[in-house]
């Protein structure tokens, strides 16, 4: 048998619906963790909790924590593989993190639940069941960080959460699922072509995200830059459009050498230098703005985040973002 390491991060996997209230509530226990037997005939589970925690309260000093934990525990231990219970709201970015700071071969899964341990239609366990036998898999090498949930696998780059509280909210729109898990059976067909690692030691910049609206007024980037944002990312519109009230302080940001980097605010798609009237993308690719193909906002903050991070921030941006 393998050794997995499970981490338990907190979320709706590790919570309970109180039933005179309905609100579904942090235990002083972790339920999750009761139900290390029903794993023992899949892996050898290594088990600790990291914290206790809300997916929303989860930050980039969080993420930065379970990176550091991972690889202790790889240097300190025998791990072929890790599995990370984690709330949903906030999964596919502590995903897409650690996807871009840990360099490892060995298979490391995210997983969670839309419906808490004491719900009718729990879907914790059977997830987490999932997510062992991905993370001990050894076609999951070399593919990255890995979400798991509702018998399918996903990228940690290109999965998000489409739906409120439908089990089926992790999908990963235009790309799919790269696997699906069925009974004993975890199948890949197909592979990530690439892969990013950038590896940082702290977390100490910040980096603001607007999403482009009709009429947009320019104040809001001013105050991130007074405020001390070292970077911005624009869910703009369309293929990667702005209104023309924002190109003056853009070229102004650009000019402080602030980074920018744009997305588009639309499900599927991607952002690209196209139109050339004011506003348009192709203007704002001359002034440096710099296009996150195939990135949503979120996950577009993460890696700019990161790169600035980087002991080489301009080469880390080059390698992520179109420029």
């Amino acid at each position: 048998m393998k050794s997995i390491l499970l981490i338990h991060t907190g979320g709706t996997i590790s919570m309970q619906i109180q039933l005179d209230t309905g609100a579904v509530i942090p235990t002083e226990n972790n339920p999750i963790t009761f139900e290390a037997e029903k794993l023992k005939q899949y892996a050898n589970i290594l088990e600790i909790e990291a914290f206790n925690l809300p997916s929303p309260h989860i930050t980039p000093k969080e993420m930065l924590v379970l990176k550091q934990l991972i690889e202790q525990y790889i240097g300190e231990h025998s791990i072929e593989g890790v599995v990370i219970t984690h709330g949903t709201d906030t999964l596919e970015e502590t995903a897409y993190f650690l996807d871009l700071t840990i360099n490892t071969s060995i298979p490391i899964v995210l997983t969670g639940a839309m419906r808490s341990s004491n719900e009718i239609g729990s879907d914790g366990l059977y997830n987490l069941v999932c997510a062992v036998q991905v993370a001990c898999s050894d076609d999951a090498k070399d593919k990255g960080v890995l979400v798991v949930l509702n018998d399918e696998i996903h990228t940690a780059e290109n999965v998000t959460k489409t739906h409120a509280s439908n089990v089926s909210t992790f999908q990963s729109p235009q790309y799919g699922p790269i696997g699906f898990i069925s009974k004993s059976i975890v199948h890949f067909h197909h592979s990530p072509n690439h892969r990013t690692v950038l590896p940082i030691q702290n977390i100490s910049k910040r980096v603001a995200l607007f999403k482009v609206y009709a009429g947009m007024e320019p104040d809001l980037l001013e105050a991130a830059i007074q405020l001390g944002y070292e970077g911005i990312v624009l869910e703009g519109l369309g293929q990667g459009n702005v209104p023309p009230s924002l190109v003056p302080t853009i070229e102004d940001i650009l000019k402080k050498d602030v980074p920018i980097v744009l997305v588009s605010r639309c499900f599927n798609g991607i952002a690209q230098d196209v139109y050339g009237y004011a506003g348009g993308g192709k203007s704002l690719k001359e002034q440096g703005v710099m296009f996150a193909y195939g990135l949503n906002g979120q996950k577009a903050r993460l890696a700019l985040l990161i790169s600035l991070h980087n002991t080489d921030p301009k080469n880390a941006m080059n390698s992520i973002f179109s420029i």
